[in-house]
């Protein structure tokens, strides 16, 4: 097969699809791989990297698309690559498409096939490929949250751990998913107070197991989150529904009476937020203030440690890459129920049910379009 990989586009996002390595293990297999010049330059991965693990270097986006069976990115496509999609042309990325009609229906208009990292499956209810950016995008939570604590980022001028005499401030984190505990690692490392909310007891089990008494560990009712949130000086915002918007888990009203100058982390913006007062931001313009909170609400976080990220995420999407390059994706699919699961939009389809439910297309199962 012949697999693209374009340099991403998408504001201060510097991450690639594929790494010098992972081509080497495609075209040692056979497959041809056109990589955009410059696709990894920023991080390190350089065009000389590409070529000496075997890829074609392509000058521009629109013949890696024109001539590519398959590409994969990292990022969802952006306005000038989704003209670029065509019929029966495997797209594998980020997606994210629950919040996000407009790019869903662009996607049916392409007739392109969708898959999306985010929703493939593994072993006992795991989403292994969204596993890696949520680790880092859950450790980062921490270390921005606390930056703009600062009183020069707009914060209310409080360091995370506090100091002898003085009490550390309060890390409330709604959500016990891998992003969620990811941030609780880092935020006692640092010395924080942590409370963690979440709806299933047994990811709270395993968090009190893992740190005992250094953290305290609730069941998310409303009550409970409004107490811990009024608290806090940092709120991480991490509940997830594969496929679906995320939960709003913090009214307007709500925030209105947080602490003046606390910071709220929304890491599931990217499927539309957990904070009703949420909306995407960029890296570029991180943050905005609502009745005194500051809030950020990047929508690609690992971005801005990209090259972590891409190796990271790399490790995770190469023998999915592998499967749909070696079998074609009907055979693949049809082959691992969990890479099935990754199917959005397929040859003008809604195939993703959690999709189709959230934005009211008719939904049409993955397996009708299998042969």
């Amino acid at each position: 097969m012949k697999i693209g990989v374009p340099r991403e586009i998408k504001n201060h996002e510097y991450r690639v699809g594929l790494t010098p390595a992972s081509v080497r293990e495609l075209t040692a297999r056979g497959h041809s791989v056109l990589v955009q010049t410059g696709a990894g330059a920023a991080i390190g991965l350089g065009d000389a990297d590409y070529q000496a693990a075997g890829a074609t270097l392509v000058s521009d986006a629109a013949a890696v698309f024109a001539q590519a069976a398959m590409i994969v990115k990292v990022k969802e496509p952006q306005p000038p690559e989704l003209a670029l999609l065509r019929p029966g042309q495997i797209l594998f990325t980020y997606l994210h498409l629950a919040p996000d009609p407009a790019l869903t229906a662009a996607l049916i208009r392409s007739g392109a096939i969708c898959i999306a990292y985010e929703t493939v499956t593994g072993r006992q209810h795991t989403l292994p490929l969204l596993a890696p950016m949520s680790e880092v995008a859950g450790r980062m939570a921490v270390q921005v949250g606390a930056a703009h604590l600062e009183k020069s980022r707009g914060g209310m001028g409080v360091l995370l751990g506090g100091v002898p005499g003085v009490p550390a401030s309060h890390v409330v984190i709604l959500g016990a998913g891998t992003v969620g505990a990811h941030a609780a690692q880092v935020a006692v490392g640092m010395g924080a107070r942590v409370t963690v909310l979440n709806r299933g007891l047994e990811r709270l089990r395993a968090l009190d197991q893992l740190h005992g008494n250094r953290i305290t560990t609730l069941q998310a009712s409303a009550q409970a989150i409004e107490d811990a949130v009024l608290g806090a000086e940092l709120v991480i915002g991490c509940a997830l529904v594969a496929g679906a918007a995320a939960p709003q888990l913090v009214s307007r009203a709500l925030v209105a009476r947080m602490k003046q100058g606390a910071v709220v982390v929304d890491v599931a913006i990217d499927q539309g937020g957990c904070f009703e007062t949420s909306h995407p931001t960029t890296h570029a313009d991180p943050t905005f203030v609502v009745d005194g909170v500051v809030h950020y609400c990047v929508a690609n976080m690992p971005g801005n440690v990209a090259r972590t990220a891409t190796l990271a995420l790399n490790n995770a999407t190469l023998p999915c890459v592998l499967a749909l390059a070696g079998k074609g994706w009907q055979q693949a699919m049809r082959e691992d129920p969990h890479l099935r699961e990754g199917l959005n939009v397929a040859q003008g389809h809604v195939t993703h049910e959690a999709v189709a439910r959230q934005l009211g297309h008719l939904w049409v199962p993955a397996d009708r379009l299998l042969g």
